[in-house]
C-alpha cells in the first residue's frame, strides 16, 4: 500500500538517481508479470537488450515465467515496496491489476524511479490527482500504456486532416469497442483451489476483502473495483484516442447507459454499456461496447469524427484500409483518401519513454493527458451507477 514519504525521505530518492548518459540503458524492474507485463517485457527486449534488475508478482509462478524472459537471474520478489528499495533501478513497468496501478506508480515515483504504467492510469479523482502531484514533485517520467497515440492509423490521419484544419469543427467523435473476449474469459481449469504460491491478499490489495475467486483474479475485468468494467478497461483506448485528436481535455458532462443483458456470473459490470460525454469546447464523444458478441466475433475498435469538413474514420485493430477521411464538398476541397495501419502493438510509446528516460522530456501519454482520459471514464462510470448526469467538479481540476 501506499507508504507515508517525507520530505527529506523525497529528497534522499532524488539525490540517489543515477545520471544516465546517451549511451547508457536505464536499469529496469517491473510490478506486475501476467500477461500484460510479459509482452511488456517481451517487447522491450525486441528494442534492445535490456538491463533488467529485478521483477514483482503476488504470484510465485508469474515471477518465474518472468525471471526467464529477462534472460538472466534477477531478483523476485511478492511485494512491490522490495523492488523499489533496488537504489540501481530507474525506471519501473507497472502493469499489475488496474486498482493498484495509482498506489504502486506513486510509491515508484517517491522512490526516485520513471514508471511506464498501464492504462487506465488510474480510477478516481483522488488517485489522479495525487498521481499528477507525484510527477510534479518527483520530476520523474511518467508514461501511460495509451498506445493508440503511437499507432500510424490514428497519427497520420490526425496530422494530416485534424491538425492541418482539413476537419474544420468538428462536433462529435463517435467511439466503441465491440467483441471482447477479455469480458467472456473463463478462468483455467485446476483453479478451483488458489495455488500456495499466490499471495491473495495483497492482489486484493484496497479492494473488498473476498474469498478466493478465480474468476475475478483470471478476469477481473467484470468487476468495477478491479477493472471498472468496459467503462474504464476498454472504453480508455478509443476515448483516449479522441482526446488525442481533438486535444480534449475534462469533460463538461456524462451520461450513460445499459446493464447486463446475459452474462449472469456475479459480475457488478454490464455487458452492454453506452456513453455520452459533452465537452466545453462544443463537441460530443460518444461510445457503445458489447461482449455479447465475443468471441466469435471479429473485434472491432475506432474512431469516427464528424465535423465541417467531413468525416475522419480510424479502426484500431485494422492494418489495411485502417483510416478513411469523406470530405464535406461544401466546406473541403479535399479529395477522398485513405490508408493502412499497423499492428496495435505498445511499441512507439515504449520507445517514446525509453527516449524521454535519457532527454527528460515530457512523453506523448504523459500523466496529465492520463488524468483526463481516465477521468472522462470514471465520469461516464459514475453516470452508470448512479443513473443519472455527471458533472465535471472544480475540485478535478489539476
Amino acid at each position: 500500500m501506499l507508504g507515508t514519504t517525507t520530505r527529506r525521505s523525497l529528497l534522499t530518492a532524488a539525490s540517489a538517481m543515477r545520471i544516465l548518459g546517451a549511451n547508457d540503458r536505464p536499469k529496469l524492474g517491473i510490478v506486475g508479470t501476467g500477461g500484460r507485463g510479459q509482452y511488456l517485457m517481451r517487447a522491450l527486449n525486441k528494442m534492445q537488450d535490456q538491463d533488467w534488475v529485478a521483477v514483482c508478482d503476488i504470484y510465485d509462478a508469474r515471477r518465474e515465467q518472468a525471471e526467464k524472459i529477462t534472460g538472466r537471474s534477477v531478483a523476485k520478489y511478492g511485494d512491490h515496496r522490495r523492488l523499489l528499495e533496488h537504489k540501481e533501478i530507474d525506471a519501473v513497468i507497472v502493469a499489475t491489476p488496474d486498482h493498484w496501478h495509482a498506489p504502486v506508480a506513486i510509491d515508484a515515483l517517491r522512490a526516485g524511479k520513471d514508471v511506464y504504467v498501464e492504462k487506465p492510469m488510474v480510477h478516481t479523482p483522488k488517485d489522479g490527482m495525487a498521481l499528477v502531484k507525484a510527477v510534479r514533485e518527483t520530476g520523474r517520467v511518467l508514461q501511460v500504456g495509451m498506445q493508440g497515440r503511437g499507432l500510424q492509423q490514428f497519427v497520420v490521419p490526425k496530422e494530416r486532416y485534424i491538425d492541418s484544419g482539413v476537419m474544420g469543427k468538428v462536433g462529435m467523435a463517435r467511439t466503441w469497442y465491440l467483441s471482447n473476449s477479455g469480458y467472456v474469459q473463463e478462468p483455467p481449469p485446476g483453479m478451483e483451489q488458489k495455488p500456495a504460491g499466490l499471495d491473495w491478499d495483497r492482489w486484493l490489495g484496497p479492494g473488498p476483502k473476498v474469498p478466493w475467486n478465480p474468476n475475478i483474479y483470471f478476469s477481473p475485468y467484470k468487476w468495477l473495483h478491479y477493472d471498472g468494467g468496459m467503462i474504464m478497461g476498454i472504453a480508455i483506448h478509443v476515448v483516449d484516442s479522441a482526446h488525442h485528436w481533438l486535444g480534449l481535455k475534462s469533460p463538461a458532462a456524462a451520461v450513460a447507459g445499459g446493464s447486463t443483458f446475459f452474462y449472469n456470473d456475479g459480475r457488478d459490470t454490464p455487458d452492454v454499456v453506452s456513453f455520452i460525454l459533452e465537452y466545453p469546447n462544443k463537441a460530443t464523444v460518444t461510445f457503445h461496447a458489447e461482449c455479447l458478441s465475443a468471441p466469435g466475433v471479429k473485434t472491432s475498435a475506432g474512431v469516427e469524427a464528424r465535423g465541417t469538413g467531413g468525416v475522419l474514420h480510424s479502426e484500431r485493430y485494422e492494418t489495411q484500409k485502417s483510416w478513411s477521411y469523406a470530405p464535406n464538398g461544401k466546406f473541403s476541397k479535399e479529395a477522398a483518401a485513405g490508408g493502412d495501419g499497423v499492428p496495435a502493438t505498445a511499441d512507439v510509446v515504449l520507445k517514446d519513454w525509453m527516449s524521454c528516460i535519457q532527454t527528460r522530456q515530457k512523453p506523448i501519454a504523459n500523466v496529465e493527458e492520463g488524468y483526463y482520459s481516465s477521468m472522462a471514464c470514471f465520469m461516464a462510470n459514475q453516470a452508470y451507477q448512479k443513473k443519472t448526469r455527471i458533472v465535471w467538479d472544480a475540485a478535478w481540476n489539476i
